[in-house]
């Protein structure tokens, strides 16, 4: 799988940010990571014209203050045990230049954060979700950096494959004794009562077929010794972001890791639908949202969406 060389931290000076350069510390030690480039957009940088000629170093100072601030706030809260590069980067703009930012330097993972309560603008998180063509960990408020569970919801499909493989090879690397749990959720579909079956029984079919559908799934994916738990659950309202909510908040996994549809062609790289609704203010754990690293949009097009 492809290995987190090169990470990027979207930061906005909230106190969410403490906990997402400490996640870098995290991500850091258990990856293959190299450098990490804290990268904030300071967007509220318009100077009138006169006021710019009689102090024509003030954007300039504006921008140095905010690298001080940032710089701080690393020092204090980035402390990985193992020697990693990192890279300041503060300059005015809105969100889609963090991306632009992101291609530059060819990153592997952006780790971003998504405030409940917190105060300030913070990072569009879906907009950049849409957007990103690598790895996105999204990280929510008030959690702690580590990894003694995940759980990684499957429908069969390559994208869930990618994310299970992510996942075993994740807590291969890390050597770390984590438990991985693998939930798909079935449904009874509409007609079921035309074979005569009552919608338990047809559940009950329906999960048959879902058992049988995973252990093909598996013998597609090395599980490298990694043990891995089979979790089934009913989808009883048509929304599948919630049955992983729901079920995530019953076990309390340390991440969710889902794999993104894409396509790597002009136009833009996009989540596929399950995705797009786990991202969103409902979150209470850490969630990965994996893909296959390729090109996305331009610039152009990205600004576009914002």
């Amino acid at each position: 799988m492809e290995p987190f060389k090169e990470i990027l931290v979207g930061l906005d000076t909230s106190e969410l940010d403490k906990t997402l350069i400490r996640y870098a510390s995290f991500v850091a030690d258990n990856s293959s990571a190299e450098r990490i480039t804290f990268v904030n957009m300071v967007r509220n940088l318009t100077i009138p014209t006169q006021v710019r000629k009689e102090f024509p170093h003030l954007a300039e100072n504006a921008l140095k203050e905010r690298k001080e601030l940032i710089s701080q706030s690393i020092e204090e809260h980035f402390n990985p045990k193992k020697k990693v590069k990192t890279k300041v980067v503060v300059k005015k703009g809105q969100a889609p230049m963090l991306l632009e930012e992101a291609r530059k330097s060819n990153i592997d993972l952006i780790i971003i954060g998504q405030k409940k309560t917190l105060d300030g603008t913070g990072v569009t998180t879906l907009r950049l979700a849409r957007r990103a063509d690598c790895n996105l960990l999204i990280i929510p408020e008030n959690v702690e950096p580590k990894a003694d569970k995940i759980l990684v919801p499957i429908d069969f499909s390559n994208h869930a494959k990618l994310a299970v493989e992510q996942t075993i090879d994740f807590v291969k690397k890390t050597g770390l004794d984590t438990e991985v749990v693998c939930q798909n959720v079935y449904a009874v579909p509409a007609g079921y009562h035309y074979t005569g079956k009552t919608y338990q029984e047809f559940a009950e079919i329906m999960k048959k077929n879902s058992q049988e559908a995973f252990q093909k799934f598996m013998k597609k994916i090395d599980t490298r010794g990694v043990s891995i738990t089979e979790e089934y659950s009913l989808d009883t309202n048509d929304n599948l972001a919630s049955d992983i909510y729901d079920f995530a908040d019953k076990i309390n996994p340390d991440f969710i890791v889902i794999g993104a549809k894409g396509r790597t062609a002009a136009a833009a790289l996009f989540l596929g639908s399950l995705a797009e609704k786990m991202v969103n203010e409902k979150m209470n754990h850490p969630l990965l949202v994996v893909r296959f690293k390729g090109r996305n949009a331009g610039l152009l097009e990205t600004l576009r969406e914002f």
